[in-house]
């Protein structure tokens, strides 16, 4: 199979030959891994037992895929990532928002991944043949688990969507065994070392909810049009589209971090979960648990990567996408060290995902809106202005940035910010939402509201141009 030479550039129609079905497979392959698996323990190590902990992530779950999914149908438009698809709304220079959130976002997903899976596979390798558990193994691990994902990455789409076709069979065998294998230890209260992390049990259900439901979906806000660029408009309406993202979500994203749960009630997984979710298994299920942690990884990490050296390569115009995915492969393994000898998981990961869910959420929003405005219609040539060193084209605006959309998202993300509470930092705007985390709410609500206001509130004549733009663009998508 070759490599892929293509970037951030438009995908001419005849390579345009994904289908729905791809789509879910992709969404469904990837995600049954560890580093999704993870975040159902979440819920468990802040106080939460069985019933609550489900009910807090479906409920993130369905919210979050409500708002992300529409997403897809951008790129399935715009043939180009949806970092760059967002120029239409900030400007072809002003899209590096996008990119800049998107490559956070990868950056600290592939990490963790990488991170949870080699701890997983350190564990398992320790009781079946007495491997050392030190500094030395880990780095071995960790550098033989990302070398696989480089190379994964480096080949490409094609590639990815033949592996996550497998691993959405394999995995989903691995994880109904490891229910059997967790079954005689299962309890529905959580560990009694773990009280509720916010005091009382609300406030704590809804940070779970953001948390370890939400989460999962905002991830994606930039990662879908990486899938949907392949997919043609022509041959595919945008509504089996839009259902086979829903579904890929919901059944990527439930599936793992409900098994995540499970087991952490199982292994009475409090402060950790690596090493009680190895501990707990009986031998006979060390051999799946390997398998699930290293091919999981691999597949996860890799779609991941991928993305992050689309966003990159959006920053860089100058630099290939292979070149692009190496960099950042090296900046991802060393947040996997720091993972692992500098930071405690439950702090790290629950403030890494509410910090980029409030600056992330505003952006999507407002992609969203400007994808409404517009009926879906765009200028793919002008949107590549920006990738081709040029300037000009009607996603200009000034410099190459739009102030509206750009002001609105700084408002939304500072906002989202200020509601955000974290084990490492909490907001000043906390006092006001009864010490509630509604970050999600604000960022999206106050970035979606600031956009519309200043959209409204431009000139007539720019309002009538852009109406006019837009009815030539579905003319000539029509014809």
């Amino acid at each position: 199979m070759p490599i892929e030479q293509r970037g951030v550039d438009t995908v001419p129609e005849p390579e345009r030959t994904s289908t729905p079905r791809d789509l879910i497979s992709i969404l469904l392959g990837s995600n049954l891994c560890l580093g999704v698996i993870v975040f159902g323990w979440l819920p468990v190590s802040f106080g939460l037992g069985l019933w609550p902990a489900v009910t807090s992530i479906v409920a993130g779950t369905v919210v979050g895929v409500a708002v992300t999914a529409p997403l897809a149908l951008v790129s399935l438009r715009t043939a180009t990532n949806l970092s760059t698809s967002s120029g239409a709304a900030f400007g072809v220079r002003g899209r590096l928002v996008g990119s800049v959130v998107g490559l956070l976002l990868s950056l600290g997903y592939t990490a963790l991944t990488l991170w949870i899976g080699g701890d997983v596979m350190i564990g398992t390798l320790s009781r079946i043949a007495g491997l050392p558990t030190g500094a030395v193994a880990h780095t071995l691990v960790y550098a033989v688990l990302a070398a696989c994902t480089v190379v994964g990455a480096v080949y490409g789409y094609r590639l990815l969507l033949r592996l996550s076709k497998i691993l959405a069979v394999g995995m989903t065998a691995l994880l109904l065994l490891g229910l059997i294998a967790y079954a005689p230890d299962l309890t529905t209260a959580a560990p009694p070392e773990t009280p509720y992390l916010l005091g009382s049990f609300w406030p704590t259900w809804l940070l779970s909810a953001v948390a370890a439901g939400l989460s999962g979906p905002i991830a994606f806000i930039t990662l879908l049009g990486d899938y949907t660029r392949y997919i043609s408009p022509l041959k595919h309406h945008p509504r089996r589209v839009l259902r086979a993202t829903c579904a890929g979500l919901f059944a990527g994203l439930l599936i793992p971090q409900l098994f995540g749960t499970y087991t952490a009630l199982a292994a009475r997984a409090a402060l950790d979960y690596a090493g009680p979710l190895v501990a707990a298994s009986p031998a006979w299920y060390l051999i799946p648990l390997l398998l699930a942690a290293t091919a999981g990884s691999i597949g996860n990490a890799g779609l991941m990567l991928y993305s992050m050296g689309l966003d990159l390569d959006a920053i860089l115009p100058r630099a290939t996408r292979t070149r692009a995915t190496l960099v950042v492969a090296a900046v991802a393994t060393g947040f996997v060290f720091l993972g692992h000898f500098a930071w405690d998981a439950q702090s790290a990961m629950t403030s890494f995902v509410l910090l980029l869910t409030a600056i992330g959420t505003p952006w999507a929003v407002i992609t969203m809106i400007a994808h409404k405005h517009r009926g879906g219609a765009y200028d793919a040539e002008a949107l590549q202005v920006y990738n081709r060193r040029s300037r000009g084209g009607i996603y200009w605006f000034r410099a190459g940035w739009n102030p509206r959309a750009t002001a609105s998202w700084t408002v939304g993300a500072l906002v989202g910010l200020s509601g955000v509470s974290t084990p490492l930092y909490e907001g000043p705007l906390l006092p006001l939402t009864g010490g509630l985390d509604c970050s999600f709410v604000l960022s999206g609500l106050v970035g979606g509201v600031f956009y519309l206001a200043l959209t409204a509130a431009a000139p007539a004549s720019q309002r009538s141009s852009a109406s006019s733009t837009s009815e030539t663009q579905r003319a000539s998508v029509a014809s």
